[in-house]
C-alpha cells in the first residue's frame, strides 16, 4: 500500500523564478546535490518531509514525464500559517489570488483554501484545515 509522497517534480522554464516563488514567499529550503549516476547538478526545494525536484523546460533530467511542460501541475499545500496571513504575504508581492478563500473536501478534513499560480502557471491550492 502507497504510505506518502516523498516527491515531485516540477518542470520550469525559469528556473530562478520559481526558486524565489517557492522559497522567499512560500517558505520552503533549496537544496542542490550533483548527482553520481551523470554528473548533473540537481535542485530541489524541501518542505517538512517532502520535496519538490526542479527540472529545466529545456533540459529535463532522464526518466521524466512523457510531455514535461511548465505549467501542468496542480497542487494543493496543508499549511499551519493562518490563510489570513497568506492572503496578506501573496498581496504585498503582487500575486493574484484567483479563488478563494473557500472551503474544499481535503484528503482527511475539509479545507479553507486560496488559489494562484506559480511562475510557470502551476496551479497552486494553499489550505487550512477546518
Amino acid at each position: 500500500m502507497i504510505a506518502s509522497i516523498d516527491h515531485i517534480v516540477l518542470t520550469s522554464k525559469d528556473v530562478e523564478k520559481t526558486i524565489h516563488f517557492y522559497c522567499n514567499l512560500l517558505g520552503m529550503k533549496l537544496e542542490k546535490y550533483f548527482n553520481e549516476n551523470d554528473s548533473k547538478l540537481r535542485i530541489f526545494l524541501k518542505f517538512g518531509n517532502q520535496k519538490i525536484n526542479i527540472h529545466q523546460e529545456k533540459n529535463p533530467f532522464s526518466p521524466h514525464a512523457k510531455n514535461p511542460i511548465p505549467g501542468s501541475v496542480d497542487i494543493c499545500f496543508l499549511s499551519n500559517r493562518p490563510i489570513k496571513e497568506w492572503i496578506k504575504i501573496f498581496n504585498e508581492n503582487q500575486v493574484k489570488i484567483e479563488i478563494g478563500p473557500v472551503k474544499r473536501h481535503g484528503a482527511t478534513s475539509p479545507i479553507n483554501s486560496i488559489y494562484l499560480r506559480d511562475p510557470d502557471f502551476n496551479l497552486i491550492e494553499i489550505s487550512n484545515k477546518i
